[in-house]
């Protein structure tokens, strides 16, 4: 935060909004680890397990082409639309409990999108790449777009751009997972695994989970605005 020179020490204010993101990060990672644990102390009145469930959302929505395995790992669940898998955690995927089946249907919600072609999540399938290449190749670009040519390197430019991309995935990402929970909740009161006051608890571990992705939105967000801060729109003086 504090940079030295000929001019002595100064603070580089930009930082506050790295640290306001990190901050947002870690309560939501925190807010959905402590809700995840809580509920996942209570059991379900159907005794299914996560795995059980995802199976029988599926069955209800006529999806028999998706396949549903554990995988290793807390909180590691995902579905991938190109393998047509809903991936459980261990946590998740043999637990009897409300948290648990919340989680499965959540990922079989990511299935049935697939299943119906649901246009935002085509749409974040197929910018993962660009998106992926974006975060991972802006800093190294800016950097050396500022080595070589200064501030009004188009590396620069470009390595902005890059990073641009991968904001715009998260902002992609968030309403998917809305959607995705959405559809959870709503298929376990009509297929009978969750009573009400399940589907309640069920609400709060899916809620919790999509603050994180709230909170990697603005923290891409503040982060982008501290790349344009420090390097967008200027020039050297040369």
């Amino acid at each position: 935060m504090f940079y030295g020179g000929m001019m002595g020490y100064y603070f580089d204010p930009t930082w506050i909004l790295v640290i306001i993101g990190a901050i947002l990060s870690l309560a939501a990672s925190s807010l959905v680890n402590s809700t995840f644990r809580r509920y996942s102390r209570v059991r379900s009145m159907s005794g299914m397990t996560g795995g059980e469930a995802a199976r029988r959302i599926l069955n209800s929505q006529g999806i028999f082409d998706v396949q549903v395995r554990e995988v290793r790992g807390q909180l590691t669940d995902h579905y991938d639309p190109r393998t047509k898998i809903v991936n459980l955690s261990e946590s998740v995927y043999a637990s009897t409990s409300v948290a648990a089946i919340g989680v499965a249907a959540h990922e079989c919600g990511h299935a049935i999108q697939d299943n119906r072609g649901y246009v935002p999540l085509r749409l974040r399938t197929a910018i993962v790449p660009v998106a992926n290449i974006g975060s991972q190749a802006a800093f190294p670009l800016i950097i050396l777009g500022v080595i070589i040519g200064g501030l009004g390197s188009p590396l620069v430019q470009i390595g902005l751009i890059l990073f641009s991309l991968a904001v715009i995935f998260q902002l992609v990402t968030l309403p998917v997972e809305v959607n995705a929970s959405r559809r959870a909740v709503t298929l376990l009161g009509q297929v009978g695994i969750l009573g009400d006051e399940e589907l309640g608890h069920t609400k709060k571990v899916l809620g919790a989970a999509a603050l994180t992705y709230v909170a990697a939105l603005a923290s891409s967000i503040l982060q982008l605005l501290r790349l344009v801060i420090l390097f967008g729109g200027r020039r050297d003086n040369d």
